[in-house]
């Protein structure tokens, strides 16, 4: 874990913990909460338009961090499938505390770097042949994985 991972955390820690019930709502598509989230534990599904985009378990994800960074509605619903507990932020810690804004951004930057490097794999196969059907299906897969925070 790097130093900045290490702040991250420790600040993480000082937050307070609210526990979401399995089949809870935690975000509502274009509400606006003024929170941002970070998964301690437990498993969530992202979901548009009923649509489920993801599952996520892994403990520092982060939900509601597009809608504080860009003055927005969230984008998505967010619901507990287990319980799950989270680290409770208002917006105002990214514009507050420079920890809290680098390590949003460090996660932000990870996403960015591997949809990056997804959409050129996808690239290079569609022009080495791939049927578009093959390509479509692993447009989906791979977004899947890469649009939703970790």
């Amino acid at each position: 874990m790097s130093r900045d991972d290490a702040a991250f955390e420790k600040m993480l820690s000082a937050l307070p913990v609210t526990t979401y019930r399995a089949g809870e709502t935690i975000l509502s598509d274009g509400s606006n909460t003024g929170r941002l989230l970070i998964l301690k534990s437990g498993e969530v599904e992202v979901l548009k338009s009923s649509a489920v985009l993801a599952r996520v378990d892994q403990p520092g994800a982060v939900f509601g961090e597009l809608a504080a960074l860009l003055d927005r509605p969230h984008g998505a619903d967010v619901r507990a499938l287990q319980d799950s507990d989270f680290h409770v932020a208002d917006v105002e810690l990214l514009e507050k505390n420079p920890v809290a804004l680098l390590g949003v951004a460090r996660k932000l930057a990870r996403r960015l770097v591997t949809t990056n490097a997804s959409l050129v794999a996808l690239k290079n196969e569609i022009q080495t042949g791939m049927s578009p059907g093959a390509a479509r299906n692993n447009v989906i897969a791979k977004m899947e994985k890469i649009l939703i925070p970790f």
